[in-house]
Protein backbone atom coordinates (compact mmCIF):
# COMPACT_ATOMS: atom_id res chain seq x y z
CA UNK A 1 0.00 0.00 0.00
CA UNK A 2 2.82 2.39 0.97
CA UNK A 3 4.62 1.57 -2.28
CA UNK A 4 1.49 2.46 -4.28
CA UNK A 5 1.11 5.81 -2.54
CA UNK A 6 4.79 6.53 -3.02
CA UNK A 7 4.53 5.74 -6.77
CA UNK A 8 1.55 8.04 -7.16
CA UNK A 9 3.36 10.87 -5.39
CA UNK A 10 6.39 10.39 -7.63
CA UNK A 11 4.22 10.53 -10.74
CA UNK A 12 2.46 13.67 -9.49
CA UNK A 13 5.79 15.34 -8.83
CA UNK A 14 7.10 14.37 -12.26
CA UNK A 15 3.94 15.70 -13.98
CA UNK A 16 4.12 18.93 -11.99
CA UNK A 17 7.77 19.36 -12.89
CA UNK A 18 7.08 18.70 -16.60
CA UNK A 19 4.16 21.14 -16.56
CA UNK A 20 6.32 23.82 -14.99
CA UNK A 21 9.08 23.22 -17.54
CA UNK A 22 6.60 23.34 -20.43
CA UNK A 23 5.10 26.55 -19.09
CA UNK A 24 8.54 28.10 -18.79
CA UNK A 25 9.46 26.94 -22.29
CA UNK A 26 6.21 28.31 -23.70
CA UNK A 27 6.77 31.61 -21.91
CA UNK A 28 10.17 31.85 -23.57
CA UNK A 29 9.25 30.53 -27.06
CA UNK A 30 5.71 31.93 -27.52
CA UNK A 31 6.87 35.53 -28.03
CA UNK A 32 9.56 34.30 -30.41
CA UNK A 33 7.03 32.25 -32.41
CA UNK A 34 4.54 35.15 -32.43
CA UNK A 35 7.25 37.53 -33.59
CA UNK A 36 8.27 35.09 -36.33
CA UNK A 37 4.67 34.70 -37.49
CA UNK A 38 4.19 38.48 -37.42
CA UNK A 39 7.30 38.93 -39.54
CA UNK A 40 5.97 36.40 -42.07
CA UNK A 41 2.60 38.18 -42.16
CA UNK A 42 4.31 41.56 -42.52
CA UNK A 43 6.49 40.18 -45.30
CA UNK A 44 3.38 39.21 -47.28
CA UNK A 45 1.85 42.64 -46.69
CA UNK A 46 5.11 44.37 -47.59
CA UNK A 47 4.96 42.73 -51.04
CA UNK A 48 2.11 45.05 -51.97
CA UNK A 49 3.04 47.97 -49.67
CA UNK A 50 6.88 47.91 -49.65
CA UNK A 51 7.36 50.93 -47.37
CA UNK A 52 4.55 50.01 -44.99
CA UNK A 53 6.67 49.27 -41.94
CA UNK A 54 4.61 47.51 -39.28
CA UNK A 55 0.96 46.54 -39.72
CA UNK A 56 -2.07 46.23 -37.50
CA UNK A 57 -5.37 44.53 -38.30
CA UNK A 58 -8.21 47.06 -38.50
CA UNK A 59 -11.59 46.29 -36.94
CA UNK A 60 -13.92 46.88 -39.90
CA UNK A 61 -17.11 45.65 -38.24
CA UNK A 62 -18.50 49.18 -37.82
CA UNK A 63 -17.88 50.23 -41.45
CA UNK A 64 -19.97 49.62 -44.56
CA UNK A 65 -17.34 48.49 -47.03
CA UNK A 66 -17.45 46.87 -50.48
CA UNK A 67 -18.62 43.25 -50.23
CA UNK A 68 -15.32 42.02 -51.65
CA UNK A 69 -13.31 43.27 -48.64
CA UNK A 70 -12.50 40.69 -45.94
CA UNK A 71 -9.54 42.18 -44.05
CA UNK A 72 -7.82 45.55 -43.74
CA UNK A 73 -4.34 46.24 -42.38
CA UNK A 74 -3.13 49.71 -41.43
CA UNK A 75 0.59 50.35 -41.97
CA UNK A 76 2.75 52.53 -39.76
CA UNK A 77 3.48 54.77 -42.75
CA UNK A 78 -0.22 55.64 -43.14
CA UNK A 79 -0.95 53.27 -45.98
CA UNK A 80 -3.28 50.27 -46.06
CA UNK A 81 -3.30 46.72 -47.35
CA UNK A 82 -6.73 45.39 -48.30
CA UNK A 83 -7.55 41.69 -48.67
CA UNK A 84 -10.38 41.03 -51.12
CA UNK A 85 -12.24 38.07 -52.59
CA UNK A 86 -13.85 38.45 -55.99
CA UNK A 87 -14.99 36.44 -59.02
CA UNK A 88 -13.11 36.48 -62.29
CA UNK A 89 -13.24 33.56 -64.72
CA UNK A 90 -14.02 31.48 -61.63
CA UNK A 91 -15.17 32.33 -58.12
CA UNK A 92 -12.89 32.63 -55.10
CA UNK A 93 -10.17 34.89 -56.52
CA UNK A 94 -8.39 36.21 -53.40
CA UNK A 95 -6.03 39.14 -53.74
CA UNK A 96 -4.16 41.75 -51.73
CA UNK A 97 -3.89 45.40 -52.70
CA UNK A 98 -1.64 48.05 -51.17
CA UNK A 99 -2.78 51.67 -51.10
CA UNK A 100 -0.44 54.46 -50.02
CA UNK A 101 -1.37 57.30 -47.69
CA UNK A 102 -2.01 59.53 -50.73
CA UNK A 103 -4.45 57.01 -52.27
CA UNK A 104 -2.28 55.49 -55.01
CA UNK A 105 -1.77 51.80 -55.66
CA UNK A 106 1.62 50.57 -54.44
CA UNK A 107 1.15 46.95 -55.47
CA UNK A 108 -1.33 44.10 -55.80
CA UNK A 109 -1.25 40.35 -56.27
CA UNK A 110 -3.52 37.33 -56.43
CA UNK A 111 -2.79 35.00 -53.50
CA UNK A 112 -5.17 32.22 -54.51
CA UNK A 113 -7.53 31.60 -57.43
CA UNK A 114 -8.94 29.06 -59.86
CA UNK A 115 -8.13 31.22 -62.89
CA UNK A 116 -6.52 29.55 -65.91
CA UNK A 117 -2.77 30.08 -65.31
CA UNK A 118 -1.91 30.57 -68.97
CA UNK A 119 -4.73 33.09 -69.54
CA UNK A 120 -6.12 34.72 -66.42
CA UNK A 121 -2.89 34.22 -64.48
CA UNK A 122 -0.76 35.92 -67.10
CA UNK A 123 -3.35 38.68 -67.55
CA UNK A 124 -3.42 39.33 -63.80
CA UNK A 125 0.33 39.85 -63.77
CA UNK A 126 -0.02 42.37 -66.58
CA UNK A 127 -2.81 44.24 -64.78
CA UNK A 128 -0.87 44.18 -61.51
CA UNK A 129 1.93 46.13 -63.19
CA UNK A 130 -0.47 48.49 -64.94
CA UNK A 131 -2.30 49.60 -61.77
CA UNK A 132 0.79 50.61 -59.80
CA UNK A 133 0.76 54.38 -59.28
CA UNK A 134 -2.88 54.76 -60.29
CA UNK A 135 -5.40 56.56 -58.11
CA UNK A 136 -9.19 56.78 -58.08
CA UNK A 137 -9.14 59.28 -60.96
CA UNK A 138 -6.95 57.21 -63.26
CA UNK A 139 -7.76 53.55 -62.48
CA UNK A 140 -10.52 53.51 -65.10
CA UNK A 141 -7.93 54.31 -67.78
CA UNK A 142 -6.36 50.86 -67.39
CA UNK A 143 -7.58 48.58 -70.19
CA UNK A 144 -8.73 45.03 -69.64
CA UNK A 145 -6.60 42.32 -71.25
CA UNK A 146 -8.06 40.80 -74.43
CA UNK A 147 -8.85 37.12 -74.01
CA UNK A 148 -9.13 37.42 -70.22
CA UNK A 149 -11.87 40.00 -69.89
CA UNK A 150 -13.56 38.55 -66.82
CA UNK A 151 -10.32 38.07 -64.87
CA UNK A 152 -8.94 41.52 -65.55
CA UNK A 153 -12.28 43.30 -65.12
CA UNK A 154 -12.71 41.62 -61.73
CA UNK A 155 -9.12 42.51 -60.80
CA UNK A 156 -9.62 46.18 -61.66
CA UNK A 157 -12.96 46.29 -59.85
CA UNK A 158 -11.29 44.83 -56.73
CA UNK A 159 -8.54 47.46 -56.87
CA UNK A 160 -11.23 50.16 -57.03
CA UNK A 161 -12.92 48.53 -54.03
CA UNK A 162 -9.61 48.75 -52.16
CA UNK A 163 -9.32 52.45 -53.02
CA UNK A 164 -12.88 53.13 -51.92
CA UNK A 165 -12.25 51.25 -48.69
CA UNK A 166 -9.43 53.62 -47.81
CA UNK A 167 -11.68 56.60 -48.56
CA UNK A 168 -14.40 55.22 -46.29
CA UNK A 169 -11.96 54.45 -43.47
CA UNK A 170 -10.80 58.06 -43.73
CA UNK A 171 -14.35 59.33 -43.20
CA UNK A 172 -15.23 59.95 -46.85
CA UNK A 173 -18.45 59.04 -48.64
CA UNK A 174 -18.46 56.46 -51.44
CA UNK A 175 -21.38 55.26 -53.54
CA UNK A 176 -21.10 51.47 -53.27
CA UNK A 177 -24.07 50.72 -55.50
CA UNK A 178 -23.41 48.67 -58.63
CA UNK A 179 -24.66 49.74 -62.06
CA UNK A 180 -27.86 47.73 -61.75
CA UNK A 181 -28.71 49.29 -58.39
CA UNK A 182 -27.98 52.79 -59.68
CA UNK A 183 -30.22 52.21 -62.70
CA UNK A 184 -33.05 50.90 -60.54
CA UNK A 185 -32.78 53.86 -58.16
CA UNK A 186 -32.79 56.36 -61.04
CA UNK A 187 -35.84 54.72 -62.64
CA UNK A 188 -37.71 54.66 -59.33
CA UNK A 189 -36.86 58.29 -58.64
CA UNK A 190 -38.17 59.31 -62.06
CA UNK A 191 -41.40 57.29 -61.82
CA UNK A 192 -42.20 56.32 -58.19
CA UNK A 193 -45.63 55.02 -59.25
CA UNK A 194 -43.93 52.02 -60.87
CA UNK A 195 -43.01 50.60 -57.44
CA UNK A 196 -39.50 49.87 -58.68
CA UNK A 197 -40.53 47.27 -61.25
CA UNK A 198 -39.56 47.98 -64.85
CA UNK A 199 -38.95 46.04 -68.05
CA UNK A 200 -36.54 47.32 -70.67
CA UNK A 201 -38.30 47.98 -73.96
CA UNK A 202 -37.12 45.93 -76.93
CA UNK A 203 -36.89 48.29 -79.88
CA UNK A 204 -38.32 47.11 -83.20
CA UNK A 205 -38.39 50.57 -84.74
CA UNK A 206 -35.60 53.09 -85.16
CA UNK A 207 -36.17 55.79 -82.50
CA UNK A 208 -34.01 58.88 -82.69
CA UNK A 209 -32.59 60.64 -79.63
CA UNK A 210 -33.47 57.96 -77.06
CA UNK A 211 -30.91 55.61 -75.53
CA UNK A 212 -33.35 53.28 -73.75
CA UNK A 213 -36.94 53.02 -72.57
CA UNK A 214 -38.07 51.20 -69.43
CA UNK A 215 -41.80 50.52 -69.11
CA UNK A 216 -43.45 50.09 -65.72
CA UNK A 217 -44.70 46.57 -65.11
CA UNK A 218 -47.86 47.99 -63.52
CA UNK A 219 -48.48 50.05 -66.68
CA UNK A 220 -48.26 53.36 -64.80
CA UNK A 221 -45.95 54.80 -67.46
CA UNK A 222 -42.38 54.60 -68.67
CA UNK A 223 -38.96 56.18 -68.27
CA UNK A 224 -36.93 57.31 -71.27
CA UNK A 225 -33.16 57.56 -70.91
CA UNK A 226 -31.32 60.32 -72.78
CA UNK A 227 -27.67 60.37 -71.78
CA UNK A 228 -27.74 60.76 -68.00
CA UNK A 229 -31.32 62.02 -67.94
CA UNK A 230 -34.22 59.83 -66.79
CA UNK A 231 -37.43 61.34 -68.16
CA UNK A 232 -40.71 59.86 -66.97
CA UNK A 233 -44.00 59.77 -68.87
CA UNK A 234 -47.37 58.63 -67.56
CA UNK A 235 -49.59 55.99 -69.14
CA UNK A 236 -51.04 58.63 -71.50
CA UNK A 237 -47.63 59.77 -72.72
CA UNK A 238 -47.52 63.01 -70.71
CA UNK A 239 -43.98 64.04 -69.78
CA UNK A 240 -43.65 64.19 -65.98
CA UNK A 241 -39.98 65.13 -65.57
CA UNK A 242 -38.36 68.53 -65.99
CA UNK A 243 -36.42 68.61 -69.27
CA UNK A 244 -35.81 70.76 -72.32
CA UNK A 245 -38.46 71.17 -75.00
CA UNK A 246 -36.24 69.30 -77.42
CA UNK A 247 -35.90 66.29 -75.09
CA UNK A 248 -39.61 66.36 -74.26
CA UNK A 249 -40.40 66.25 -77.97
CA UNK A 250 -38.01 63.33 -78.51
CA UNK A 251 -39.65 61.43 -75.64
CA UNK A 252 -43.18 62.06 -76.94
CA UNK A 253 -42.22 60.98 -80.46
CA UNK A 254 -40.54 57.84 -79.12
CA UNK A 255 -43.51 56.83 -76.99
CA UNK A 256 -45.92 57.50 -79.87
CA UNK A 257 -43.79 55.38 -82.19
CA UNK A 258 -43.56 52.37 -79.90
CA UNK A 259 -47.25 52.54 -78.96
CA UNK A 260 -48.25 52.59 -82.62
CA UNK A 261 -46.02 49.65 -83.56
CA UNK A 262 -47.78 46.58 -84.95
CA UNK A 263 -46.24 43.41 -86.32
CA UNK A 264 -47.55 40.48 -88.32
CA UNK A 265 -46.27 36.91 -88.18
CA UNK A 266 -44.37 35.73 -91.26
CA UNK A 267 -45.27 32.29 -92.64
CA UNK A 268 -41.87 30.58 -92.66
CA UNK A 269 -43.14 27.75 -94.84
CA UNK A 270 -43.70 30.22 -97.67
CA UNK A 271 -39.96 30.86 -97.96
CA UNK A 272 -37.29 28.41 -99.04
CA UNK A 273 -33.69 28.39 -97.87
CA UNK A 274 -34.36 29.72 -94.35
CA UNK A 275 -31.99 28.50 -91.61
CA UNK A 276 -33.37 25.52 -89.70
CA UNK A 277 -32.50 27.35 -86.47
CA UNK A 278 -35.07 30.10 -87.20
CA UNK A 279 -37.88 29.93 -84.61
CA UNK A 280 -40.14 32.78 -85.77
CA UNK A 281 -40.18 36.02 -87.72
CA UNK A 282 -42.43 39.06 -87.73
CA UNK A 283 -42.69 42.09 -90.00
CA UNK A 284 -43.53 45.50 -88.53
CA UNK A 285 -45.70 48.05 -90.26
CA UNK A 286 -42.57 50.13 -90.88
CA UNK A 287 -40.95 47.20 -92.70
CA UNK A 288 -38.56 46.01 -89.99
CA UNK A 289 -38.07 42.41 -88.93
CA UNK A 290 -38.23 40.71 -85.53
CA UNK A 291 -36.32 37.43 -85.60
CA UNK A 292 -36.13 34.73 -82.94
CA UNK A 293 -33.41 32.20 -83.64
CA UNK A 294 -31.49 29.43 -81.91
CA UNK A 295 -27.74 29.60 -81.33
CA UNK A 296 -25.71 26.42 -80.83
CA UNK A 297 -23.32 27.54 -78.10
CA UNK A 298 -21.45 25.39 -75.61
CA UNK A 299 -24.75 23.82 -74.54
CA UNK A 300 -24.97 22.04 -77.89
CA UNK A 301 -21.46 21.76 -79.32
CA UNK A 302 -19.32 21.61 -76.17
CA UNK A 303 -18.98 19.29 -73.23
CA UNK A 304 -17.23 16.06 -72.37
CA UNK A 305 -17.54 13.33 -69.76
CA UNK A 306 -16.31 15.68 -67.04
CA UNK A 307 -18.41 18.70 -67.92
CA UNK A 308 -21.36 17.64 -70.10
CA UNK A 309 -23.13 20.22 -72.23
CA UNK A 310 -26.71 21.16 -71.33
CA UNK A 311 -28.14 20.02 -74.66
CA UNK A 312 -30.02 23.32 -74.95
CA UNK A 313 -29.79 26.13 -77.46
CA UNK A 314 -29.39 29.81 -76.71
CA UNK A 315 -32.47 31.70 -77.91
CA UNK A 316 -31.86 35.15 -79.39
CA UNK A 317 -34.30 37.89 -80.39
CA UNK A 318 -33.00 40.45 -82.86
CA UNK A 319 -34.76 43.27 -84.71
CA UNK A 320 -33.37 44.45 -88.04
CA UNK A 321 -34.18 46.97 -90.73
CA UNK A 322 -35.02 45.75 -94.22
CA UNK A 323 -31.51 46.92 -95.22
CA UNK A 324 -29.97 44.52 -92.71
CA UNK A 325 -29.00 46.77 -89.81
CA UNK A 326 -29.61 45.56 -86.26
CA UNK A 327 -31.95 47.78 -84.24
CA UNK A 328 -31.90 45.78 -81.00
CA UNK A 329 -30.67 42.44 -79.70
CA UNK A 330 -31.60 40.35 -76.65
CA UNK A 331 -30.76 36.95 -75.20
CA UNK A 332 -34.18 35.44 -74.47
CA UNK A 333 -32.92 32.17 -72.96
CA UNK A 334 -29.62 30.44 -72.24
CA UNK A 335 -28.34 27.48 -70.26
CA UNK A 336 -24.64 27.89 -70.86
CA UNK A 337 -21.97 27.26 -68.21
CA UNK A 338 -22.73 29.40 -65.17
CA UNK A 339 -20.20 32.19 -64.70
CA UNK A 340 -18.65 31.67 -68.14
CA UNK A 341 -20.90 31.25 -71.18
CA UNK A 342 -23.87 32.50 -69.16
CA UNK A 343 -22.43 35.99 -69.75
CA UNK A 344 -24.24 35.89 -73.10
CA UNK A 345 -27.36 37.03 -71.19
CA UNK A 346 -25.60 40.19 -70.02
CA UNK A 347 -26.42 43.35 -71.95
CA UNK A 348 -22.70 44.15 -71.94
CA UNK A 349 -22.36 41.28 -74.43
CA UNK A 350 -25.52 41.18 -76.56
CA UNK A 351 -25.79 44.97 -76.62
CA UNK A 352 -22.64 45.04 -78.74
CA UNK A 353 -24.68 43.90 -81.75
CA UNK A 354 -26.91 47.01 -81.76
CA UNK A 355 -26.31 48.98 -84.95
CA UNK A 356 -24.22 46.23 -86.53
CA UNK A 357 -24.60 44.99 -90.12
CA UNK A 358 -23.46 41.84 -91.87
CA UNK A 359 -20.22 43.63 -92.71
CA UNK A 360 -19.18 44.35 -89.12
CA UNK A 361 -21.27 42.15 -86.77
CA UNK A 362 -18.16 40.08 -86.03
CA UNK A 363 -16.40 43.13 -84.57
CA UNK A 364 -17.33 42.55 -80.91
CA UNK A 365 -15.55 41.55 -77.70
CA UNK A 366 -15.82 37.80 -77.15
CA UNK A 367 -16.88 36.29 -73.84
CA UNK A 368 -13.68 35.40 -72.00
CA UNK A 369 -13.21 31.63 -71.80
CA UNK A 370 -16.38 30.95 -73.80
CA UNK A 371 -15.32 30.60 -77.43
CA UNK A 372 -18.07 28.14 -78.35
CA UNK A 373 -20.77 30.35 -76.82
CA UNK A 374 -19.46 33.46 -78.56
CA UNK A 375 -19.04 31.79 -81.95
CA UNK A 376 -22.45 30.11 -81.76
CA UNK A 377 -24.07 33.44 -80.92
CA UNK A 378 -22.37 35.22 -83.81
CA UNK A 379 -23.34 32.46 -86.22
CA UNK A 380 -26.99 32.88 -85.17
CA UNK A 381 -26.74 36.62 -85.81
CA UNK A 382 -25.36 35.90 -89.28
CA UNK A 383 -28.32 33.58 -89.93
CA UNK A 384 -30.67 36.39 -88.89
CA UNK A 385 -29.11 38.60 -91.58
CA UNK A 386 -29.51 35.77 -94.11
CA UNK A 387 -33.17 35.35 -93.15
CA UNK A 388 -33.92 39.03 -93.74
CA UNK A 389 -32.34 38.86 -97.19
CA UNK A 390 -34.53 35.86 -98.04
CA UNK A 391 -37.67 37.65 -96.84
CA UNK A 392 -36.75 40.78 -98.82
CA UNK A 393 -36.13 38.73 -101.96
CA UNK A 394 -39.53 37.12 -101.48
CA UNK A 395 -41.18 40.53 -101.60
CA UNK A 396 -39.78 41.16 -105.07
CA UNK A 397 -40.89 37.91 -106.59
Amino acid sequence: MKKSVKSVLVLVCICAAVSILLALANAVTAPIIAESEQKKANAALLEVLPDGGDFELVDISSYTLPSTVSEVYRASNGGYVIKLTTTGYASGMVMMCGISADGTVTGSKIISSAETPSIGGVAAESIASAVVGKDITSIDLVDTVAGATKTTAAYLAAVKDAMNTVVILGGGDVDLRDEEEILKDNLSAALPEADGKFTKHFFVEVVEGIDAIYTADNKSGAVCVIGEQFIAVDANGKVLSDCSEEDAKAVKNAMAAINATTATEIDLSAHSGLPSQLISAKLTEAGNYIIEIKAAGYGITGGNEYHPASGEYIVIRVSLTAQGKIIDCLTVYQNETEGIGSACEDEAFYGQFDGKTEENYDDIDAISGATLTTNGYKKAILRAFESVKIFEEGKNQ
